[in-house]
C-alpha cells in the first residue's frame, strides 16, 4: 500500500516559487517564511520527503563516479539502510543524479529510477550507500511508492518537488493532501514557475480539492489545506 501523500509547498501570491526573487513585506521576511515552511513540514510527522532530479540536484552536486569493477548489482530496489528514520526521496528517471553519500540534509537518500537506467549508475548509488527503486517497465510511480510502503512501511510522505514532479504526481492521482503556505509576496517574473505544472490537458478533470482549514500561521502568511480526490489517475508527466 502506497504511502499517504502530502503536496506541501509554499508560495507567493502570484505562485512564485523562489522566495529569493519575492517582493519584501512588513509583516515577514524570506528567513520568516522559510521557517514557516519547517516547522509545517516537521509537524505532519512524516517519514521523510520527495524531490525531482532538478531539486536535488540543487543540494547534492556530485558528479558521475562509477566504480571501476563491481560483482552484480540489485534490481528491482536495493535499501542501503531500511531502518533509515527519515528518507529523501528523489525522482530520477534517467539516472542523471550523483551523491557523495548515503544522506542528503541528514536524511536517508533513496532513488526512484526509470527501467533502461545502467547496471554501472546503480553500482555507483550502492557504492554510495544510497537506496534505490529501479521501475519495473518504463517509468510508473504508484508500485514504486508501493514498494516503500510494502519494504519498508513507510506510511507518509511529503512532496516538495518543482512544478513538474508535483504535476506528475497529481497527474497519476497519487497526491492525497495539498498543503500551501502563502506568503504575503510577489514574484511578478514570467518564469515565475507554479507549483503545479502538468502537459497542456492539465488536471481540470482529473482532480477535486475540498477545503480542509485556512489559518493565519504569523509573519501575513496564511496556511491553506485541501483534501485532494483523484477522479482518473493519469500518466507521470
Amino acid at each position: 500500500m502506497k504511502p499517504h501523500i502530502i503536496c506541501h509547498m509554499i508560495t507567493s501570491l502570484d505562485g512564485g516559487l523562489h522566495p529569493s526573487r519575492w517582493t519584501r513585506s512588513p509583516d515577514g521576511n524570506r528567513s520568516d517564511w522559510h521557517t514557516l515552511y519547517e516547522e509545517q513540514h516537521e509537524a505532519f510527522g512524516g517519514s521523510g520527503w520527495i524531490v525531482g532530479r532538478v531539486t536535488m540536484a540543487e543540494m547534492s552536486k556530485a558528479k558521475a563516479h562509477p566504480p571501476a569493477t563491481w560483482a552484480s548489482v540489485a534490481r528491482p530496489w536495493h535499501f542501503a539502510s531500511p531502518d533509515a528514520g527519515s528518507i529523501a526521496v528523489a525522482v530520477d528517471p534517467a539516472g542523471k543524479l550523483h551523491f557523495d553519500g548515503p544522506t542528503v540534509g541528514g536524511d536517508h537518500v533513496i532513488v526512484f529510477l526509470g527501467a533502461d537506467v545502467p547496471d554501472s549508475h546503480l553500482a555507483e548509488l550502492a557504492a554510495d550507500g544510497v537506496s534505490y527503486v529501479v521501475a519495473e517497465a518504463g517509468f510508473d510511480l504508484a508500485p514504486m511508492l508501493d514498494v516503500l510502503g510494502r519494504e519498508l512501511g513507510i506510511r507518509r510522505l511529503l512532496l516538495e518537488g518543482g512544478a513538474l514532479v508535483n504535476g506528475g504526481f497529481f497527474a497519476a492521482g497519487l497526491v492525497d493532501e495539498l498543503s500551501l503556505i502563502v506568503a504575503p509576496a510577489i514574484d511578478g517574473r514570467a518564469d515565475a514557475g507554479g507549483i503545479i505544472r502538468t502537459g497542456a490537458a492539465g488536471l481540470s478533470e482529473q482532480v477535486e480539492l475540498s477545503l480542509k482549514s485556512c489559518k493565519q500561521i504569523g509573519h501575513g502568511a496564511l496556511h491553506l489545506q485541501y483534501a485532494v480526490t483523484s477522479r482518473a489517475a493519469g500518466t507521470p508527466a
